[in-house]
């Protein structure tokens, strides 16, 4: 049980989310999403089910949104077995002043958090659970989705005087 002092940000009135419009859930429903599409497009719109999934009360919206993310995570396991595009390469590397070790002790593979999310979004769309504990399996969800694309957009890459190197590698690993 939490407490006062507790860091749990699955509550939206603590994150200063704004009330979706039917509108914004309708479009977003709507948009495409398919494996031409890059990681951090498909981490994006994972992202926005996630958020209008936690605000939401009604069921066949959020069964829609919980399909939608299905999806999502699926289109996500193929893009993670994709090379990562020049533009994101880019946007995933540090200066050597820049770098921060960023490691979760808690974050397993990304392919294994995307698996749990996955796992976790299947539940909801059974519907076999009671109110209270939906309400707590998506602040969960939300959670885990959160740290995932925090954990895949944080730098992955060094810029070294003989080129790209991996952050955690060794340093004679280069990638170009």
């Amino acid at each position: 049980m939490a407490n006062h002092d507790s860091t749990t940000t699955a509550n939206p009135q603590s994150l200063g989310f704004q009330p979706v419009t039917q509108a914004e859930i309708s479009a977003l429903l709507k948009t495409p999403l398919g494996t031409s599409h890059d990681l951090f497009q498909v981490l994006d719109i994972c992202e926005r089910y996630a958020e209008i999934l936690i605000e939401n009360k009604n069921i066949a919206e959020r069964m829609a949104l919980c399909g939608r993310l299905y999806a999502g995570l699926e289109v996500l396991k193929v893009v993670l077995d994709k090379p990562l595009p020049e533009h994101l390469i880019e946007s995933l590397t540090a200066e050597n002043s820049d770098i921060e070790v960023h490691a979760c002790p808690l974050t397993p593979e990304s392919d294994l958090m995307r698996e749990y999310c996955s796992a976790l979004t299947l539940v909801l769309l059974n519907q076999q659970e009671s109110a209270e504990q939906q309400k707590t399996i998506t602040g969960l969800l939300f959670e885990m989705i959160n740290a995932l694309v925090e954990d895949l957009k944080a730098p992955r890459f060094v810029r070294t005087d003989s080129g790209l190197a991996m952050i955690d590698s060794q340093a004679g690993n280069h990638l170009h």
